[in-house]
């Protein structure tokens, strides 16, 4: 039986043996902080002069995590209400925007008491924020969020150029913002994001200029220059065999010959390229089977941690993330193996048919690429299983 490949291991993990926090009870995350500041500070280093850098904290909303990133960014946007209450407690209002189609009227009083921006992604939901803002007795931070009227190629979840829950149509955008400025609102400006987990550094180039582009068109419609652009992110991660990592500094020195454009603030939103890499997932071998010539390890955690890595969130064709027995990494692979978890479903498969050194029982495996929806972006509820252990490590050498 042929094995099949898995993403590249980030080169921060290429050896774990040494690694104290190896040997915590599984199965439990990892986050190294050191890597998420070291992100941080290499993109500040290519963007523009004076382009915020904004942490989507959907990808990771730990709250030491959290705290820590915070003082080393400029905005954090939020997703939901918990979200929100979450940034509240590292970053001031002022520098907190909340995005989301399905905003509650309780949502939007809470962010409207507490000073934070929303993104509005409809007419809809604009004309509820002015007259929440109006029962309050309080002027209401909105920004409008842009379906854009382009999609960014080769994104792993296209968010622009078709109908969308998300946004509203860049053609009635300048109508919109002129009716909120009348209706009493604090204009904040634009959030206009096409699409996510991209590795072209050609179709980002191409995406943010046309973003630029789009911005400067609604501001003339508009007779009114935005005082932010929020220009999204979609920087992908390698977690596939054959991915290969995007050209920052490429993207930066391009973005920067586009700005001129429109005088204005911009910003870059990124969740997953600042802290993906950043995250290991390890589980414990509880059990070894063959089955009919094939070898499984089972594992003390699966999707109900971890469903991404199973191919169950959002991916068209089940893939090996980057896998490896933690304590064996510099070990030839000995045997091909199917790793999969405790629950009661063929869902559960965390890796399919992976050379790697032989694990016995109570050997350790790690899943790399695991610092963006992991733990939250899983059913931990699933068959009742215990959640997995969130650890944040590096903070002080950060």
């Amino acid at each position: 039986m042929n094995p099949k490949a898995f993403g590249p291991i980030p080169p921060e993990f290429r050896d774990l043996s040494a690694l104290p926090w190896v040997n915590e009870a599984t199965p439990v995350y990892v986050y190294d902080f050191a890597i998420v500041a070291s992100r941080i500070a290499r993109l500040r280093a290519a963007l523009p002069a004076g382009v915020a850098v904004h942490y989507a904290i959907k990808a990771n909303p730990l709250p030491a995590l959290l705290a820590a990133v915070a003082p080393l960014v400029d905005g954090l946007d939020v997703a939901s209400a918990g979200e929100m209450g979450k940034a509240l407690d590292v970053m001031a209002a002022g520098a907190i925007s909340f995005a989301g189609p399905g905003k509650r009227d309780a949502e939007i009083e809470l962010a409207i008491r507490a000073g934070v921006t929303l993104n509005v992604e409809s007419e809809g939901e604009g004309q509820r924020a002015l007259a929440i803002g109006e029962q309050l007795g309080m002027r209401p931070r909105l920004a409008v969020r842009v379906n854009p009227d382009f999609e960014l190629r080769g994104s792993g979840m296209k968010m622009g150029g078709r109908a969308s829950p998300f946004g509203v149509e860049a053609a009635q955008v300048a109508g919109l913002v002129k009716r909120l400025i009348i209706g009493g609102a604090e204009w904040r400006g634009l959030h206009i994001f096409a699409g996510s987990q991209s590795l072209d550094t050609l179709a980002v180039i191409e995406t943010q200029a046309a973003t630029v582009a789009l911005a400067a068109r609604i501001a003339e419609e508009a007779r009114r220059a935005p005082p932010l652009v929020n220009l999204g992110g979609g920087f992908g991660i390698p977690y596939f065999p054959g991915d290969m990592p995007l050209d920052i500094e490429a993207i930066g020195a391009a973005l920067g010959e586009e700005l001129h454009k429109l005088d204005t603030n911009y910003a870059i939103e990124l969740g997953r390229w600042l802290v993906g890499e950043a995250g290991v997932y390890l589980a414990r071998v509880i059990d070894r089977k063959v089955s009919q010539g094939e070898t499984f390890l089972i594992v003390d955690g699966g999707l109900n941690h971890h469903l991404a890595a199973t191919g169950n969130f959002g991916t068209v064709v089940r893939r090996n993330y980057p896998v490896a027995v933690a304590h064996r990494m510099q070990e030839p692979a000995e045997e091909t193996v199917t790793i999969v978890g405790p629950l009661c479903t063929p869902l559960d498969r965390l890796a399919d048919r992976v050379a790697l050194p032989k694990a016995e029982v109570g050997d350790v495996i790690a899943i790399f690429a695991s610092g963006a929806y992991g733990a939250s972006a899983s059913p931990a509820a699933f068959l009742g299983h215990p959640p997995a252990r969130e650890l944040l490590i590096g903070r002080d050498h950060a």
